[in-house]
């Protein structure tokens, strides 16, 4: 918990950002559980939200190179998550949609999450889930963006 520097960003910073690194990394595990890498639940999230994105958008959204984007919808594609259709308008346009099984695995990822969450959640006291409760919108700010 935060000491003396009540209100001081960097030492909440310094305390807050284990903490949610391992939250983010015990989440990741139920992802793998499931036969699919944490990316590749993050980009199934995407191309669900994000109707026809394409490779070069999705490289965009995500920081990376078209070819390393590329190889990462390739074995989504070789494992039936994904499905590439060429766009009737634009022929060089080749946009991604979610397969039943990548809705199935995306879906399924999310349940996991969730009540890893929920149980750990559950083991706390009712101030204490108050107070968690409380910090969410706050912690929606921080990602957020400018």
């Amino acid at each position: 918990m935060v000491n003396n520097a009540h209100n001081d960003p960097l030492a909440i910073a310094t305390e807050l950002r284990p903490v949610l690194l391992r939250l983010a990394r015990e989440l990741r595990r139920e992802t793998a559980e499931l036969g699919v890498t944490a990316r590749q639940a993050t980009l199934l999230n995407l191309v669900e939200r994000r109707p026809n994105v394409t490779t070069s958008e999705l490289a965009a959204v995500e920081g990376v190179s078209v070819p390393s984007m590329s190889r990462h919808v390739d074995r989504l594609d070789e494992l039936g998550l994904v499905t590439r259709a060429r766009s009737t308008a634009d022929r060089r346009r080749v946009a991604l949609a979610l397969t039943p099984r990548g809705v199935e695995i995306l879906n399924a990822v999310r349940e996991r999450r969730t009540a890893w969450l929920a149980d750990r959640l559950a083991r706390l006291g009712t101030r204490e889930r108050d107070r968690i409760a409380t910090a969410v919108p706050l912690l929606q700010l921080l990602v957020a963006g400018p």
